[in-house]
């Protein structure tokens, strides 16, 4: 899991929670949730917890 910035056109960025995963031996994404609304210190915070959980994994 992890926060991606998402450049849109004309648009601020999307920020999304996505997954990576392999179907048929090609890497995917899925997107499990926009979090472009969420203020941008709580998106650093998910950002940071997430990247300490997937190190202790």
């Amino acid at each position: 899991m992890y926060v991606a910035e998402i450049p849109n056109r004309n648009s601020p960025p999307a920020i999304l929670l996505r997954e990576s995963f392999r179907e048929n031996g090609q890497v995917k994404n899925r997107t499990l949730a926009n979090l472009s609304s969420w203020p941008s210190a709580l998106i650093v915070a998910t950002d940071a917890a997430i990247s300490r959980a997937a190190t202790f994994g």
